[in-house]
């Protein structure tokens, strides 16, 4: 393995693209910061990433990859390649495992280039890390993590870190206090959503059960989190559950989701970019796995109580039920996920 650079004046890094996975990758980030202090480094990420890192001290510039606007399709690429060039970038560093973020990087001209070499894409870069034999059997942040020691840094601590944007935290602090008696009862969220099919998700009757469970019990405000299409299961949770439930499905930016998120008591989730956020945050969470891996993808976070059932199929890690009767899902009870988040809120 070549050495990295010592003092790399500009470093660009890939992100990944998903909320969840740019979660995990806060201590890879962080570890990078730490190696190089005095570099200047951009963070490359698409539109929906960014907020989680645009108040990160770590990163300096954040590039967008309009994916879906001016950097569509190969044309794109090369355009993006074209900006990225301009800015003479003296590394990279492709958290991203796809071989298009190693050969925009390439055709940016950016003279050093690591990462994993998935994708075929080993060609591409000039200093190359392989995946560890059993790096599947265990969480995605040492993943990174192992990245940035294959690339000769020191690695940091493990532990995710988020930080909020002071005029998203003022936004949430002030529709906080517009619902009523909010100061003075717990503050309970719901996310019913998961973006990697229907597998991932908790029925929302249940959720709204578990909510009108919870209201009886602790009188706490509910808020129910996710984008425009949760809607219809934040419809179902609210009518279950009465007028304590404030729903914020497609009606919040990422940087206000955070920031509500940091002011729950106790967030009940499927597995989701949200429910990383609250581990970063160190918000007490209860998860609720189903079809996917809680070991690899699991809440990094000692205050979190993930509630799964460890059926001949599971994790199948489909979007879909191959048996069509979601019975990972079904078989765990609003009893069960109700008395996890009373703990913490005892706590």
């Amino acid at each position: 393995m070549k050495h990295l650079p010592e003092n790399p004046e500009k470093i660009l890094i890939r992100s990944t693209n998903w909320i969840g996975d740019a979660i995990m990758t806060t201590p890879a980030v962080r570890t990078l910061r730490q190696n190089f202090p005095q570099s200047h480094i951009t963070l490359l990420a698409l539109p929906w990433v960014a907020d989680v890192f645009a108040a990160c001290p770590h990163v300096d510039d954040i590039f967008i990859y309009d994916k879906h606007g001016k950097h569509r399709g190969l044309a794109g690429k090369f355009k993006l390649a074209a900006e990225l060039y301009q800015e003479r970038f003296d590394m990279a560093v492709l958290l991203q495992n796809a071989f298009e973020a190693a050969l925009i990087s390439f055709l940016a001209r950016i003279p050093v280039r690591g990462g994993y070499t998935t994708d075929g894409r080993g060609i591409l870069l000039t200093h190359r890390v392989k995946k560890h034999p059993d790096i599947g059997s265990r969480h995605q942040v040492h993943y990174y993590q192992e990245m940035m020691q294959g690339l000769g840094m020191l690695p940091g601590p493990d532990q995710l870190e988020l930080f909020l944007e002071p005029k998203a935290v003022a936004s949430v602090k002030e529709q906080l206090g517009h619902a009523a008696g909010a100061g003075k009862r717990p503050i309970i969220g719901l996310n019913p959503g998961a973006a990697y099919g229907p597998a991932k998700r908790w029925p929302a009757r249940k959720y709204g059960r578990l909510a009108r469970e919870l209201a009886r019990k602790t009188g706490g405000l509910l808020l129910v989190f996710g984008t425009r299409d949760d809607q219809q299961a934040a419809a179902e949770i609210s009518a279950l559950a009465g007028d304590c439930v404030l729903d914020l499905t497609g009606k919040t930016s990422l940087g206000e989701a955070l920031a509500f998120i940091d002011q729950c008591n106790v967030f009940i989730t499927n597995d989701s970019g949200l429910m990383h956020v609250a581990a970063a945050l160190d918000t007490p969470l209860v998860a609720v796995f189903g079809s996917t891996d809680h070991i690899a993808t699991g809440p990094y976070s000692d205050q979190a109580t993930i509630i799964r059932k460890p059926l001949d199929c599971s994790p199948c890690m489909q979007t879909h039920c191959p048996e069509q009767h979601f019975k990972c899902m079904e078989e765990i009870d609003v009893s069960e996920v109700a008395a996890a988040a009373l703990a913490f809120l005892e706590k």
